[in-house]
């Protein structure tokens, strides 16, 4: 019965979705906006190039949502408790100048590939390309100046599901040392059921890799609240994918059954925590999710018992990286003056599994000319 119910809500989520899609996609020039109450747009400085920043204020009523330009960042996520009180979900900073300074990839969208790149080179179609190597000996997220640093082109993508904004980005060929002039977009939307909906679309001249995701860090009971080690998570995966030491694939596929990556019934994140081993100080791993490629599925769900706040997500990407925040370590302070301390908050990235580009038996990154990169994940948020 759970099954039935299950497969019922995603199909009303699956829905919803492709309805709001093809409205946007067959909208009049002269469509009316959405209203002031539902999206409003702000500015929010400039870069230290002078280029000016925005942030969308997406709202249903009772969820609103707080989007940059830069980075395309998800920089607030209001939703109420069991309490009905609204409070703020994700870490990230008051101001623009938290995040020109420097910070972890709070709530930004990490590409052209998320995730690591081993040793910052791949070979595709007979010739070799070389990234900027960022983290250790490999590439992180795109590189040094990856999505998570562009200024994103916005524009009102309201529509019957919701107030929506649709960033665009043009990725130069040769930029971060990829092959290609890529087009990217990406596409908010606060639903009517309380649901932060993110579409993703890319194109492309050149063959290349193309793995984007979300880099949120929640906290469901705030992002002042300290330790997320009381959360409670399921995850729809019996598989993950092991690692060297410096967190890259070794190409096997492996059960989590009787380890501490098993979340297929719920658990406290910080149950089994102190039995992770090796450079990664926590979890910070690839999840193989279960059921059918490129079907909107669900992939997670978390609780925290003291508010009550309950967020499930759903994703049409094989696979999930659960990060708890391992190296956070006090010397940021975000929102509010806060110090983000180690396991402040965690991550859910939908994705393809990292080094997919140097792994051809891992589910394929590449991109090439007239087909089109599509993605869909929902945070979704409820009570209990």
């Amino acid at each position: 019965m759970r099954r039935v119910i299950q497969t019922a809500a995603i199909a009303v989520l699956f829905s919803s979705g492709l309805a709001a899609s093809r409205s946007h996609a067959q909208a009049k020039p002269g469509t009316p906006p959405a209203s002031p109450e539902r999206f409003k747009k702000m500015d929010f400085g400039k870069t230290k190039e002078g280029v000016p920043v925005e942030e969308y204020v997406l709202s249903n009523g009772k969820m609103t949502a707080k989007i940059l330009t830069y980075g395309a960042i998800v920089r607030e996520l209001i939703v109420p408790d069991k309490q009905g009180k609204p409070g703020d979900v994700v870490l990230g900073f008051d101001t623009l100048e938290g995040y020109l300074a420097g910070h972890p990839f709070f709530g930004a969208v990490a590409g052209r590939v998320a995730n690591r790149v081993a040793r910052g080179k791949f070979t595709l179609d007979g010739k070799e390309y070389t990234l900027a190597v960022n983290n250790g000996p490999n590439s992180l997220h795109g590189g040094l100046k990856g999505f998570d640093k562009a200024v994103w082109k916005a524009q009102d993508a309201s529509g019957p599901d919701g107030p929506a904004v649709k960033l665009t980005y043009v990725s130069k060929d040769g930029e971060e040392g990829y092959p290609g002039t890529l087009t990217a977009s990406i596409t908010y939307t606060v639903t009517a059921r309380s649901g932060l909906k993110i579409d993703y679309m890319a194109t492309t001249d050149k063959a290349t890799p193309v793995n984007l995701t979300n880099h949120s860090y929640f906290n469901l009971a705030g992002p002042a609240s300290g330790s997320i080690l009381n959360h409670e998570l399921t995850l729809q995966a019996e598989y993950y994918t092991p690692t060297d030491d410096t967190l890259i694939p070794t190409g096997q596929i492996a059960t989590v059954s009787g380890t501490p990556l098993d979340f297929t019934t719920p658990a406290k994140i910080g149950e089994r925590i102190g039995e992770i081993k090796g450079a990664a100080g926590g979890y910070d791993h690839n999840f193989v999710l279960r059921g059918a490629p490129k079907a909107l599925k669900l992939a997670a769900r978390a609780h925290d018992p003291v508010s009550g706040r309950v967020m499930e997500m759903y994703t049409t990407e094989p696979g999930v990286q659960l990060y708890t925040a391992n190296f956070l370590d006090g010397k940021l302070k975000g929102k509010g003056g806060v110090a983000y301390q180690k396991n402040q908050a965690f991550c859910l990235e939908a994705q393809h599994y990292p080094d997919s580009v140097n792994h051809p038996e891992f589910p394929s990154t590449i991109l090439r000319p007239g087909s089109t990169y599509t993605q869909t994940t929902i945070y979704q948020f409820t009570t209990e």
